[in-house]
């Protein structure tokens, strides 16, 4: 299994955010494996969707001879109502999930064909999404379609992503 790990802030000093200060966002993009530098980036949870667009993923990383993010959001739920001007508060729920997808593909065989990496990120999945890809500069993100009624009344993740993303967006049903 690849892997990478975020370097430690120096002096116990919080990373600048890239957005506020142009030379942490060169040096954000500087510290990304270059292997997995221009990647594909794919959504995975688990469900039926997701491997299916993490198998077309696979694919399309093999032909492009490019390296694989497969990224497992983290559930987050509210921890307040929203009140007037405030946001609401979110708190992280522990989300094993994580380690046991790891596992579950650091087994596969179908992934030995191409460098991959696992992030595991919280918050919203779209907005997560699009973030790992500005963060490797990916190619294209990879995301299963939403089929039932909550992706109908709520809006599927493809959907809103496809919508405000900065990168192709593929979908697979």
């Amino acid at each position: 299994m690849a892997g990478y790990e975020l370097p430690e802030p120096a002096e116990g000093k919080p990373l600048a955010d890239p957005a506020a200060v142009p030379e942490a966002a060169a040096e954000l993009r500087a510290s990304c494996d270059p292997a997995f530098r221009h990647g594909v980036v794919v959504g995975f949870d688990g469900s039926v969707s997701s491997e299916r667009a993490l198998a077309y993923a696979i694919g399309m990383a093999r032909r492009s001879g490019s390296a694989l993010i497969i990224v497992h959001v983290a559930n987050r739920l509210p921890a307040t109502v929203w009140a007037g001007c405030e946001p609401p508060v979110f708190v992280d729920v522990p989300d094993h999930r994580t380690e046991v997808l790891g596992l579950e593909l650091a087994c596969a065989d179908h992934l030995s064909e191409v460098p991959w990496i696992l992030v595991e990120r919280g918050g919203d999945i779209c907005h997560e999404l699009e973030e790992v890809g500005r963060e490797y500069e990916a190619d294209a993100i990879v995301v299963g379609g939403t089929h039932g009624i909550i992706g109908k009344i709520f809006g599927s993740v493809a959907g809103r992503l496809a919508r405000r993303a900065q990168r192709p967006v593929v979908v697979i049903p």
